[in-house]
């Protein structure tokens, strides 16, 4: 299967990892280049158990891709997550922009039988 993930942080860059490690192609996405750069190196922005070796194993055997370039990630995929940041506000709510300007630029680049699902963590509704 044919997957896309928009986001290379804790949720985005094990979900892409652990999909690709089970077989399926993945293209992880991310708006900061710097960071794509970094990934495309070997260079993880973050610590997970285990998480380094399956990156490698899966970038070498060219199941999992970093980029930049959403449009491109979201016309070849099958499934596209979104697992975009959402940090809280003073009053403790959840910061949805991310969401939702991730949602609109998938939609730009929608094609017929995608499957669009949040993986960030959102409220009920």
């Amino acid at each position: 299967m044919k997957i896309s993930v928009i986001g290379t942080g804790y949720v985005g860059l094990v979900t892409g990892a652990c999909f690709a490690d089970v077989g399926n192609s993945v293209t992880c996405v991310d708006n900061n280049r710097k960071k794509v750069e970094d990934l495309n190196k070997g260079l993880l922005p973050i610590f997970e158990p285990r998480l380094e070796e399956l990156v490698a194993a899966n970038r070498r055997e060219q199941r999992l891709t970093f980029t930049a370039e959403l449009a491109q990630a979201v016309r070849e995929s099958e499934i596209c997550l979104i697992a975009v940041g959402t940090p809280t506000d003073e009053a403790g709510r959840a910061d949805l922009s991310q969401v939702l300007a991730a949602g609109r630029e998938i939609g730009r680049h929608l094609k017929s039988g995608l499957i669009v699902t949040i993986k960030s963590t959102v409220p009920v509704g």
